[in-house]
């Protein structure tokens, strides 16, 4: 059988080249050379955001109807078409445009702390133990076991099999002085030549849908040594939860693809830690896990398939640990991988880790806990009852759906003000010229127009208004941020009419998650002491346009918080602390989940909080005052 016919592609500005079969999807082709392009439908024709310039249109296949859709005549006259839809013909060259790649993203990777005495999981001994004699023939693990015993008391102990395969050699190897290291009092995890008790290292993972964080912990001091993260490789078959799930349903092999990936990725963030810290990724002798439930599934090859089905059940709940070597995750082979109890099918480890880290569920004051992202968990409560939900707000917030969306990468528009007169301000992450705009963005855009009276409570934008800014574009209504001189791009960054509507779904979401809560524990905004935001992109927000547009519920500005990446910081806590480990076992258990679709008052509270900042003003007296003033 003849092989297939290959063609040749190089990949512009990189200049990387890569052969390929004929008929590949630039897309595909563009990832096999390690060239980023932009995609959140997973290369499925839907986002439009995966735009690329082919230089000869012959070289690649025919337009798609999906290409038709999401290109205009001009940008198609120019040669642009969709990475995920043109297939290659023959040897082409691809430039990559600014909007389509995936440039330094501003990934939040630290929180805030609570300080814990360091009492770790993991123990570490250096013993010297008595050599045999004819005299004194015990078996190297009884010497070993009786070494251990008189340096702390531990109950049954088990030695791993592979460790115990080179015991005998390894106590011979430095006379007989050797270091034990001990997980959980209860299992001998590995026996090195010599005095390295002082090399007791653990690593703290966030496995988040559109990013992964890791920590490097020192385990005896608690200090955090070095700190990696990178986009989760897993966008490359969706933006979303359940885009994946779907892919990972479709055959078992996808489903060892998207294990492969982030598994790849968490060694390849462990192995960057320790060439800058000059450890030995053997000294590492535990991982903690925290994401959601379904990248808890994910990472641990578990099939995901019926929390995607009502009535949204995960395969396990409870605090789960595996061999290192299993997993092939790149620590010391007899290591051990934690992954944290999740709540629920929508509400994971992440959050659990989220709620340890804050101390809501210790507190005796009223918190609302929000961790914003493309599935919202939400926690309402104090020491004595906690409840939790999950909110659908969509990836509108990372660019999905908006128009000129885009992730919070160089070249996002991140905050937006407007004077009297309508003119914009806008800044940029890395101060140079706008390619798109980044979910904090967007929030800032729709409080201004909201503000300046453009848009009204429905969130209709208002023809009256007279300003250049404000156009019609192919029957839709957009207003103007950045002109087209002004742009990376050189093409105009609007806001569309449509875009707007993406937002108050998102918002509605969130805020309804927030209501039916507050609602089930009977609770007003003026009984809320905290109200702590959490997550990448919560660190961004403006509290004041958030309350504005209805994201938030309008609690006064001083009593909220940005706590940054707190599953982070909590999964971090359980790896230096079996305290830590042991409270969110509790919060697993304890916290209370409500399935927001069940509540009969769901549709109801949803419908009215699409309005803008709600149909009842009464929820929002500090944004009625601001909207009266305007």
């Amino acid at each position: 059988m003849a092989s297939p016919e290959n063609v040749k592609i190089l990949f512009e500005p990189e200049a990387k080249k890569v052969q390929t079969p004929k008929g590949t999807t630039i897309f595909q082709a563009a990832k096999d050379a390690g060239v980023d392009i932009r995609s959140e439908c997973g290369g499925k024709g839907l986002c439009g955001k995966c735009r690329i310039i082919v230089k000869k249109s012959k070289d690649v296949s025919e337009l798609t109807e999906p290409e038709r859709k999401h290109l205009s005549k001009f940008e198609i006259d120019e040669g642009y078409r969709l990475a995920c839809q043109a297939r290659a013909l023959k040897d082409t060259v691809v430039v990559i445009p600014p909007e389509s790649s995936s440039e330094f993203r501003k990934i939040q990777i630290t929180g805030k702390e609570r300080l814990l005495e360091p009492k770790p999981i993991v123990k570490k001994f250096f013993v010297v133990l008595p050599k045999p004699t004819l005299s004194d023939i015990r078996p190297d693990y009884e010497r070993l076991l009786d070494a251990l015993l008189q340096v702390d008391k531990f109950g049954h102990l088990e030695i791993d099999y592979d460790v115990l395969k080179g015991l005998s050699d390894t106590i011979r190897r430095l006379n007989f002085k050797i270091s034990i290291t001990v997980w959980d009092g209860r299992k001998i995890i590995a026996v090195e030549p010599g005095d390295t008790s002082n090399e007791l290292f653990g690593f703290a993972v966030d496995i988040g849908t559109s990013k992964i964080v890791g920590y490097l912990v020192d385990l005896a001091t608690g200090k955090t040594l070095d700190m990696e993260s990178l986009e989760n490789p897993q966008l490359a078959h969706g933006e979303d939860i359940i885009t994946r799930i779907t892919f990972a349903m479709a055959d078992p092999k996808n489903l060892k693809t998207l294990q492969t990936l982030v598994i790849e990725a968490i060694n390849k963030i462990i192995n960057e830690a320790c060439e800058r810290t000059k450890i030995d990724p053997n000294k590492i002798y535990e991982v903690v896990v925290v994401g959601n439930t379904a990248m808890h599934h994910l990472f641990l090859g578990i099939q995901p398939k019926y929390m995607a089905l009502s009535p949204f059940t995960p395969a396990i709940k409870t605090q789960l640990n595996v061999k290192a070597g299993e997993l092939n995750i790149g620590i010391s082979p007899s290591g051990i991988i934690t992954a944290l109890p999740v709540i629920a099918g929508f509400v994971g480890a992440d959050a659990v880790a989220d709620a340890l880290a804050t101390g809501i569920c210790e507190s005796s004051n009223i918190s609302i806990l929000i961790d914003i992202g493309t599935n919202t968990e939400i926690f309402i409560g104090n020491s004595e009852d906690m409840l939790s939900c999950a909110c659908a707000s969509g990836p509108a917030f990372e660019g999905f759906h908006i128009k000129h969306g885009m992730k919070a990468v160089t070249g996002a528009i991140e905050k937006i003000r407007m004077d009297s007169s309508f003119e914009v301000e806008y800044e940029t992450i890395g101060h140079g010229k706008p390619a798109g705009l980044c979910g904090s963005a967007i929030i800032d855009m729709v409080a201004e127009m909201v503000k300046h009276k453009i848009i009204d409570q429905s969130g209709r934008i208002n023809r009256d208004i007279k300003t250049p800014r404000l156009r019609d574009s192919n029957g839709e209504l957009e207003f103007v941020i950045a002109w087209g001189k002004e742009t990376k791009t050189r093409k105009e960054i609007t806001i569309t009419q449509k875009d707007i509507r993406e937002i108050q779904l998102a918002k509605a979401a969130i805020y309804t998650g927030c209501a039916i809560l507050m609602k089930r524990k009977k609770l007003k905004e003026k009984d809320i002491t905290k109200l702590f935001i959490a997550g990448a992109f919560g660190n961004y927000i403006n509290p004041e346009n958030a309350k504005i547009i209805g994201l938030i519920p309008d609690v006064p500005t001083e009593k909220v918080e940005f706590v940054g990446n707190t599953a982070i910081i909590g999964a971090k806590m359980t790896l230096i602390s079996n305290e830590a480990r042991k409270k969110a076992d509790t919060i697993s258990k304890k916290v209370r989940y409500l399935e927001l679709a069940a509540d009969p008052s769901f549709k109801k509270e949803f419908l009215e909080a699409t309005l803008i900042p709600h149909q009842n003003l009464n929820r929002f007296p500090s944004v009625r005052r601001i909207l009266r003033s305007a």
